[in-house]
């Protein structure tokens, strides 16, 4: 089993799931994190308003395995909490502390971005797991494992045009993974669907727990779609918004929200949503042209096996993702620097921008020198919620 750390939580440590995770965590530190070669740091949201997100990564990680290329690895797991701050000191710990090859996270998006410039002032290669957009220059180092926003906005708005859809109501969060969703869909609308517009804007904070202001101004509105984005069990919240208000039109969510807690917290509430996502959750409605429908179904059963039928999560096939890059870019690295030494950790960063296509169960990745993004434009896929479960359109 790999080898893990994680810090103690200081919220929400009363959750069944999430103490099993930490304890489990403490237990793999005990067992062998001295032995190990290759220390891969992980800063994820296990508590805090994306603690759906971060917790089923957690959970992957556990699929990991224990060496690659004949060098053991060292994961250490720490609590962000969904805080920028905390995110920025368990950065700061892994590149002087731990003296991580590589460092992870966050799933959060704020918290992603705070981290970058320290991940990237120690030249250490950073697996992001939100698709965060840094200032012009500052991702030489850092790389995303979900699809980005533009992608995904690709796929929505080829659905919004089959549909007949002519305005869109946006309600989504006010940070940086609202405000690049909003950015990024209107400017890959101005490209590939002018016709598409935004009519009517509203924001919220990921800790409200009430939208009913924004949701009636956009209802009064009327846009033939609703564009919502936010994340996780986060997502159902304001959906119910507009519904309960009375909405009727169709009603989108983004990437963040392909998980089972929308169907479990929103109920019939979300019954006939349009949720855009990678392949990983849905291998067994893939054609078998599909280039990821052997590693989604990989993907699936292992996790579900480990967790339970039924338990595939979006966010939990990008961390299994991160694995596949690993044994790839690794044993190439290694030929190059030792663990631990600056010369490895740039010869990561080489091997990743040369590894060429690979395929893994969210697309097929093609990272070059000047794309850190990897997924194209081929990756989304549109799922309807039908009887509280996925339906691939």
């Amino acid at each position: 089993m790999t080898t893990h750390k994680t810090q103690e939580t200081q919220e929400n440590a009363s959750k069944p799931l999430l103490k099993t995770l930490l304890a489990s965590a403490a237990l793999w530190a005990v067992s062998g994190a001295a032995m190990a070669d290759i220390t891969i740091g992980v800063s994820l949201p296990l508590t805090g308003p994306a603690s759906g997100l971060g917790i089923p990564m957690g959970n992957a990680i556990k699929l990991w395995p224990t060496s690659i290329a004949g060098e053991k690895l060292n994961v250490i797991v720490l609590d962000d909490a969904t805080d920028p701050t905390k995110g920025v000191q368990n950065a700061q710990r892994f590149v002087t502390q731990d003296k991580a090859d590589i460092v992870m996270g966050s799933a959060a998006t704020p918290v992603a971005i705070a981290m970058s410039d320290t991940v990237a002032a120690a030249s250490t290669p950073h697996f992001m797991f939100s698709p965060a957009v840094l200032q012009a220059g500052k991702d030489a180092w850092a790389f995303r494992l979900p699809q980005s926003n533009a992608v995904m906005s690709h796929a929505l708005l080829g659905h919004m045009k089959k549909l007949g859809v002519k305005s869109v109501g946006f309600l989504g969060y006010t940070d940086a993974y609202g405000e690049s969703w909003l950015k990024d869909f209107q400017a890959e609308a101005a490209k590939i669907a002018p016709e598409i517009k935004v009519v009517a804007t509203e924001r919220f904070a990921r800790s409200d727990t009430s939208v009913t202001a924004q949701a009636l101004k956009l209802v009064a509105a009327n846009p033939d779609a609703m564009l919502i984005v936010a994340s996780g069990s986060g997502a159902a919240m304001p959906h119910k918004a507009v519904v309960e208000r009375g909405y009727k039109g169709r009603i989108y969510q983004t990437h963040a929200a392909a998980t089972r807690d929308l169907m479990r917290v929103g109920g019939k509430d979300v019954e006939g949503a349009y949720v855009v996502s990678g392949p990983a959750v849905i291998g067994e409605q893939l054609p078998d042209s599909h280039p990821s429908k052997k590693v989604a179904l990989d993907f699936v059963q292992k996790y579900e096996k480990a967790h339970g039928a039924g338990s595939r999560n979006q966010f939990a096939g990008h961390a299994y993702d991160a694995a596949l890059v690993l044994e790839k870019v690794v044993p190439v690295a290694l030929k190059k620097g030792k663990p631990g030494t600056p010369e490895f950790r740039a010869a990561l960063k080489d091997a990743v921008e040369t590894m060429g296509r690979t395929v893994v169960s969210h697309g097929v990745l093609n990272y070059t020198k000047d794309n850190h993004w990897g997924f194209t434009t081929e990756t989304g896929v549109i799922l309807k919620v039908v009887n509280g479960d996925w339906k691939v359109e």
